[in-house]
């Protein structure tokens, strides 16, 4: 499920100068409109009238819940954004990244509420956090204010609203947080957002969850469209064969009235033959335990294709507090057929359903309807059962495994289409290789790693340390080295299995290769690469990461670019950008003095903002920027 985005808006160019009618519009305090009821809270832009959501609090993101809402401002930057009731601003974060310039604000309930990826702030607000960043000489800033500093009211226009951060264009992100906790803003009783569309499933995925559980007379993963049955009723029409344990997920999303993109589903609910099984209900969201989101999706999905399935069971490892006690979700296939029937619910109270029926089938080591016929030997990890695929033999149907040097002969598990599929327990033992007639496969296998306690992994070119729940299940270690022309790549896991804590590696090339100007790693990500740097010890280098995967050494040793777009005397406007290992540093300066730059990293933008706005920027002009190897560039003018 993507996001509730309109694509569009990524595209979207933003002028840094706005009209001042723009700015201006709403600029006094709406204190005519406040409510002194305790308690009531102010939708941020433009309450009172209509408005649409991009994204809902609890929507599925790739590494992350969504903690807020993102509302709309009709693809427009400098509306006015409200402060939801009365307070005060208890923090003040400006960065490239994350909420871009945000505000929060601390109300007398001891909520606080979040504005993020803002144009600018406005008056004091503004004014306060510009001579912090000139004392500090930084344009990013954390600051966290007592409540005598800058008090709000309810209403009080206090910024404009912009794209700011790690945004896809203009809105605002508007959160409201108890403790630590993300509430959904969505309960506090806005009438500006309009919702009477009911969710849309689209796909189901079934799962088997152990070794003797088939889907299709198959093990493994598969994914089946549903067929709209009416506005409220999805259904898959065939029955589909099942044996075992089962485990279903759901692809799915939400629309809103006049709001363009899909939004999250916060409310399921799956029932087997009217017997409520599984119910996920996000209604308050824990920070720190965000991450955990992928546990909640299945990640390999998510990775390899970029699909948000919602799993209906809970997977090991599995920390998330959505849960009612004592339904897992798994679905049990034994002796009878089963139907299943999922109920989706978004926060307006608007339902939908999706049924299909599993038909109970015996396992067999017969044929089975291919997915398509397969010339080379394939494997695959699905929780501990190692799957391997390989071409049909004439001469046997065994195969050779491999473990420290000893042969085991294996028998197929089931057939079909010239190829027979072999099913190995990895919690029996850990192959080094398998041998059939149409070839060899080697698996690496070196240890197995627990996912509650810590864990540290030696060997000759890689060390590998797991912090205490690093992992969220069990973890069959793979790792290897090679050579692929002058580069050399460190294979460490998998990138399907997700981290949820950073490990530590430790790399010692066979290679020099800070001789041949190489000093930093890279991970590979599809066709790129990814910087982490690393500190290096001699021959070794330590770095951390928090995925796994492949790693390399990379060069870089050119300077970043600097492209000016406008300088003189009103205003200094660069585009900076780096080939490979991205902008750590810039610094500007004028005769000497430090000025002020914000950095928009999306478009690479710099843009002065002068500490006295009526002073022109006249003399010795410097801009250096500086990437993550160390390399820089400088810039310099005489501004008449």
């Amino acid at each position: 499920m993507r996001n509730c985005w309109n694509s569009k808006l990524s595209r979207v160019f933003i002028p840094i100068l706005f009209p001042l009618s723009l700015l201006a519009q709403g600029e006094g305090d709406v204190s005519a409109a406040r409510s002194s009821v305790l308690g009531l809270y102010m939708f941020p832009i433009n309450p009172g009238q209509m408005n649409q959501l991009h994204g809902t609090m609890g929507e599925l993101r790739n590494n992350h819940f969504h903690g807020g809402l993102d509302i709309r401002t009709n693809n427009q930057v400098g509306v006015p954004v409200r402060a939801t009731q009365d307070g005060y601003i208890s923090r003040i974060a400006v960065s490239p990244y994350s909420y871009g310039n945000a505000l929060y604000v601390t109300h007398p309930d001891g909520r606080t509420s979040l504005y993020g990826h803002l144009y600018q702030f406005k008056g004091k607000i503004a004014s306060y956090t510009k001579k912090v960043q000139y004392e500090r000489k930084s344009f990013s800033v954390e600051l966290n204010l007592e409540p005598g500093v800058l008090p709000v009211n309810k209403g009080d226009t206090i910024a404009f609203s912009g794209n700011t951060g790690s945004s896809d264009g203009p809105h605002l992100h508007f959160e409201i947080r108890e403790g630590n906790e993300q509430l959904n803003p969505l309960k506090f009783g806005f009438k500006e957002i309009l919702d009477d569309i009911p969710p849309s499933p689209r796909k189901i995925a079934l799962r088997t969850m152990d070794v003797h559980s088939r889907i299709n007379d198959r093990f493994g993963r598969f994914e089946f469209y549903l067929v709209k049955k009416s506005p409220k009723e999805y259904v898959f029409p065939a029955p589909i064969l099942a044996f075992g344990h089962i485990g279903i997920e759901i692809l799915a999303d939400d629309r809103m009235n006049n709001s363009p993109g899909r939004c999250g589903i916060n409310y399921y609910e799956m029932f087997v033959d009217s017997q409520k099984v599984f119910s996920e209900r996000i209604e308050r969201i824990d920070i720190d335990e965000s991450r955990g989101i992928l546990t909640l999706m299945d990640y390999k999905t998510l990775e390899t294709r970029g699909r948000r399935f919602n799993r209906m069971y809970i997977e090991e490892g599995n920390r998330l507090g959505f849960y009612e006690p004592g339904l897992d979700g798994i679905i049990s296939i034994d002796d009878k057929d089963r139907t299943v029937r999922i109920s989706l619910k978004d926060e307006a109270g608007n339902q939908s359903f999706a049924s299909l029926t599993l038909k109970h089938n015996p396992l067999s080591k017969g044929m089975v309807l291919p997915s398509g016929r397969i010339f080379s030997m394939e494997s695959d990890i699905t929780e501990n059962i190692l799957m391997i695929s390989s071409p049909q033999c004439k001469d046997s149907e065994d195969i050779s495994l491999y473990v420290q040097g000893k042969e085991i002969r294996r028998g197929f598990d089931y057939s079909g289409a010239g190829q027979r599929v072999y099913l190995i327990d990895l919690r029996e033992y850990l192959p080094d290789s398998v041998q059939t007639c149409s070839g060899k496969l080697a698996f690496h296998f070196k240890d197995v790693v627990p996912s509650t306690t810590e864990y540290t992994y030696y060997s000759d070119r890689a060390d590998v340390v797991f912090p205490e729940q690093a992992l969220y299940d069990t973890l069959y270690l793979n790792v290897a080295h090679k050579k692929d022309g002058d580069k050399e790549y460190f294979i460490i896991g998998d990138r399907t299995i997700p981290l949820h804590r950073s490990i530590r590696v430790t790399l010692r090339p066979e290679e020099d290769q800070q001789a041949k100007g190489r000093k930093a790693v890279y991970r590979k990500e599809g066709y790129g690469y990814s910087y982490l740097g690393g500190e290096w010890d001699g021959a070794k280098v330590t770095f951390e990461s928090s995925e796994l995967g492949t790693f390399t050494f990379l060069a870089d040793s050119l300077g970043p670019s600097i492209s000016r777009i406008r300088l003189d005397r009103n205003s200094a406007r660069f585009r900076i950008r780096d080939n490979l290992s991205g902008i750590a540093y810039y610094e500007a300066n004028i005769n000497g003095q430090w000025l002020l730059m914000a950095y928009d990293y999306k478009s690479g933008i710099l843009q002065s903002d002068k500490l006295d706005a009526s002073q022109p920027l006249k003399g010795d002009f410097e801009l250096k920027v500086v990437d993550r190897a160390g390399n820089e560039r400088i810039f310099k003018q005489k501004i008449l």
